[in-house]
């Protein structure tokens, strides 16, 4: 009898799932049965994956698995989906990405990833601690890499605009279930059993810090801060994805776009509401539709809040002041950091984040001065250029900005993404902080994308052609 491949290939699945029931309890058994057949599935069809990010790193971005080294659920399924595009070219199943000259941005991101081997093997000899360098700096770069990855899989606007609608959805999951919460607790405290059912690590030391804020909004995000800079990402995104689509969709951004703004008082986080009123104000200066009744909108639903919560008020009389005990520790930061950079001129690597234990330095709350801190000023400078090129093919022509369904995801993307690097002079979240990384720099590959589609003219290869191109009737094609 002749056995074919194919034919072993249940007899093998069956197999590892009766062994998997027999050693397992029933509910471990299931959750693992359930989870080989969705990874299966995510090596047939990488795109879900990258969907199935969308919706876990915004509902639950933190939450935990052990899979021989423990690691974020998100960051499973983005690795797991790196593994099916691997696989998928194998097989020569997937379609032709743009080539590699015609996307500035990721060429210069691929050489801040390439430098970084320098201050990572700096680090792993001058920092002493118990953590795994290797590991968080191959975390970091898998976080980075989702521009790369929306090459591959989002080369089709449809495919763009369902990572958008799996992003909303997550987010507008993980706003209910935040400000329902906080609704019904009143303190951030309250959400830590549900982080605790979501297998969140160092439980103990996050419950702390959620009661230390307790008069601030708790998330799935664990800090304040952190749930602001993900508004800042995404509720520009929202607001111009619900304001030109129809039925649900428009529902969906729009509500996203509404709770996104509560949440973001409710969290007071002074950085993203600057940063997110700044942004608006610029589109407003392009007459972009909408912004300046947005603004008036956001003001009045402000002062309703601040009215009807008192503790609001409490908060907001002290955010901006000097005395403020965040400023304070702030300025000492900045104080410190010349001392820091003395002492590591080339980072510390990603053995620790900032401060090194042991030393009497502090951490900085700041992207750019915090990518000084861990990968040394060069790395910095590379950033720099990285976000140089982004501004560079995905800037709007001069004029006002006319809001289309065409451009929205363009729009949307552009200016949550100007909003995030505006909220980096105020914290650190978007430079090495698992996660919210890689969901700026997929938003990152969503907006290169739409802008190449929507600006041809200023992909590198065009202007080659054009340049070289014959002359016809004195005008070149």
């Amino acid at each position: 009898m002749r056995v074919s491949l194919p034919s072993l290939v249940p007899v093998f699945f069956g197999a590892l799932f009766g062994a998997l029931a027999l050693l397992l309890s029933p509910a471990k058994a299931f959750v693992a049965v359930l989870g080989l057949a969705g990874a299966l599935t995510i090596l047939r069809f990488p795109l879900w994956g990258l969907l199935l990010f969308g919706v876990a790193a915004t509902f639950m971005p933190y939450s935990t698995v052990n899979l021989g080294i423990r690691t974020t659920v998100s960051e499973a399924i983005l690795a797991l989906t790196w593994g099916a595009v691997l696989w998928q070219r194998f097989l020569s199943r997937l379609p032709d990405s743009p080539r590699f000259t015609q996307r500035p941005t990721d060429q210069m991101l691929l050489w801040l990833m390439l430098f970084s081997v320098l201050p990572f093997i700096v680090g792993q000899v001058i920092t002493h601690a118990e953590s795994s360098g290797l590991a968080n700096w191959l975390r970091w770069l898998l976080n980075l890499s989702g521009v790369f990855l929306a090459a591959k899989l989002l080369v089709e606007q449809k495919h763009r605009e369902s990572l958008v609608i799996a992003l909303l959805l997550g987010t507008l999951a993980m706003l209910l279930l935040s400000i329902g919460v906080f609704v019904r607790t009143r303190s951030g405290a309250g959400i830590a059993p549900i982080l605790g059912l979501f297998n969140y690590a160092n439980f103990d030391t996050l419950k702390f810090g959620l009661e230390a804020m307790s008069s601030r909004m708790g998330s799935p995000w664990t800090h304040p801060n952190a749930i602001g800079g993900i508004m800042a990402l995404l509720l520009p995104l929202a607001f111009c994805y619900g304001m030109t689509e129809q039925g649900w969709k428009r529902g969906l951004g729009l509500s996203v776009a509404c709770l996104g703004a509560a949440a973001l008082l409710l969290a007071s986080s002074r950085g993203a509401m600057v940063s997110l009123a700044l942004v608006l104000l610029w589109m407003a200066t392009r007459r972009v539709p909408y912004t300046g009744r947005l603004l008036m909108i956001g003001a009045a639903l402000t002062v309703a809040l601040v009215i009807a919560y008192p503790p609001l008020q409490d908060r907001l009389a002290t955010i901006f002041s000097s005395s403020n005990a965040s400023t304070e520790v702030r300025l000492d930061e900045y104080r410190l950091f010349p001392q820091a950079v003395a002492a590591y001129p080339l980072g510390i690597g990603f053995k620790v984040d900032p401060p090194v234990p042991g030393t009497h330095l502090l951490g900085i709350s700041n992207l750019w001065l915090n990518y000084i801190y861990k990968v040394g000023i060069v790395g910095m400078l590379l950033f720099v250029a990285v976000t140089v090129r982004w501004w560079r093919e995905a800037r709007p022509e001069k004029g006002p900005i006319r809001l289309t369904k065409d451009n929205a995801l363009w729009l949307g993307t552009t200016a949550g993404i100007l909003s995030a690097l505006v909220s980096g002079l105020f914290d650190h979240y978007f430079s090495f902080a698992v996660v919210m990384v890689a969901l700026f720099w997929l938003m990152v590959g969503i907006n290169v994308l739409e802008a190449r589609r929507l600006f041809p003219a200023r992909l590198p290869q065009v202007k080659r052609v054009a340049a070289h191109a014959p002359l016809l009737n004195g005008v070149r094609p």
